[in-house]
């Protein structure tokens, strides 16, 4: 059995929301300024500056003496992995804005961890009815867009691994059906795209395509989402070629990158 889809909170506390989207960008992508945090929130430097401030109380930050923000003890990530998925998303934002502006629907890049899937970079588009920034965002690989593009590319006994029961030993109905999903898998493989129709959240569709680096490897999921109420079927094959499109540019721009 599935993991409950995520909803927002009925009272979301924006304070919150805020600060825990800074700790995943630190924890992600290395150190941050004030005007940098501020910008990446849509808040004001001194909203910022305070939300930073409580994260170094907290030890969840660090600040040097340059007055650059850095992930603190709570937040421990290796540095490689810090700057790999940093630059991942430096490259991919502007491919995702453009993905929006030719689609008008939001996008999103994410990566997979183990048998969780994490949004690493979010552009929303501006139609009042939309889907949210996802940024930051973890769900259960098997149970998002990308997660499955990215589990399609592992053999079956590695799939068999990610999902060891080990790993779900506090809560065994989490682990989902190895069968059905195998079965899953292949087909999304060989199609090269996903339909997620509510899968991870109720009344939305995403569609995505893998991302490459120069070895064949896929390393990330594109995808748009939009409310269920405006995805058209008959649409799918000029919204997948598109995000194809997309997807090679921004492999080419990948490939392009220093090394890290």
């Amino acid at each position: 059995m599935d993991k409950p889809l995520k909803t927002p909170p009925a009272y979301a506390v924006a304070s919150v929301d805020h600060a825990l989207r800074i700790a995943t960008m630190l924890q992600l992508e290395g150190a941050l300024t004030v005007s940098e945090a501020a910008g990446r929130l849509g808040v004001a430097r001194s909203t910022a500056h305070r939300l930073l401030q409580m994260l170094v109380y907290r030890d969840f930050a660090l600040q040097d003496e340059r007055h650059r923000y850095h992930a603190g003890p709570v937040l421990q990530l290796a540095e490689h992995s810090r700057s790999r998925t940093s630059q991942l998303r430096a490259t991919a934002l502007p491919h995702l804005r453009r993905l929006v502006d030719a689609v008008k629907e939001s996008a999103n890049l994410t990566i997979r961890t183990g048998d969780t899937a994490r949004f690493i970079a979010s552009v929303e588009c501006d139609q009042a009815l939309r889907v949210g920034n996802r940024e930051g965002m973890v769900f259960p690989a098997h149970q998002t867009t990308a997660g499955l593009l990215l589990l399609a590319e592992l053999t079956p006994d590695e799939v068999e691994a990610v999902h060891a029961p080990g790993r779900y030993a506090e809560q065994p109905s989490a682990r989902p059906d190895l069968t059905r999903l195998k079965g899953e898998l292949t087909r999304i493989r060989r199609a090269g795209f996903v339909v997620n129709q509510g899968r991870s959240e109720h009344g939305v569709v995403a569609v995505g395509v893998p991302v490459r680096d120069d070895q064949g490897v896929a390393v990330a999921g594109l995808s748009v989402s939009m409310p269920s109420v405006r995805y058209q079927h008959t649409e799918l094959p000029a919204l997948v070629a598109t995000l194809q499109a997309a997807a090679r540019r921004l492999e080419a721009d990948l490939a392009m990158a220093p090394a890290t």
